[in-house]
């Protein structure tokens, strides 16, 4: 069956992060300026406004900032997975990423909670970064 969720759509600013994400690798702008690590891409440092930026790679572990716990699906494509668990993850590099905690009941979701990045390949172009609690 195809996959029936709505997907990212990548462009020009973004697909550095998705070709990473294809490798397992969660990959952010870091500026060469000034060292600052952004999340969502974008073409200036919004710390010093430079255009000079690397690629830096992620450990993929963080800590749960936030979270909502849906009993409803907005989408029908979701209602199979209710109750899912939507976080806004700290990473210990300091980018804030909107994911799922998943391999955790809801119940047990705290905020502060370590959590580690796993992977979720839906085709050939994306593969979804998702969060799981750390060992």
């Amino acid at each position: 069956m195809a996959y029936e969720k709505p997907l990212p759509r990548i462009n020009g600013d973004n697909s550095g992060f998705w070709e990473g994400c294809r490798g397992h690798l969660l990959k952010f702008q870091q500026c060469r300026d000034c060292g600052h690590v952004r999340w969502p891409p974008a073409d200036l440092c919004p710390a010093c406004l430079s255009k000079a930026h690397d690629f830096l790679a992620s450990k993929g572990l963080g800590r749960i900032y936030t979270f909502a716990v849906y009993h409803q699906a907005f989408h029908p494509a979701f209602a199979a997975d209710l109750p899912y668990t939507v976080a806004i993850v700290a990473l210990d590099e300091g980018p804030h990423l909107l994911t799922n905690i998943i391999q955790c009941p809801p119940e047990a979701v705290r905020c502060g909670m370590r959590v580690t990045v796993v992977w979720e390949a839906v085709d050939d172009t994306i593969t979804l970064p998702k969060f799981k609690p750390a060992a």
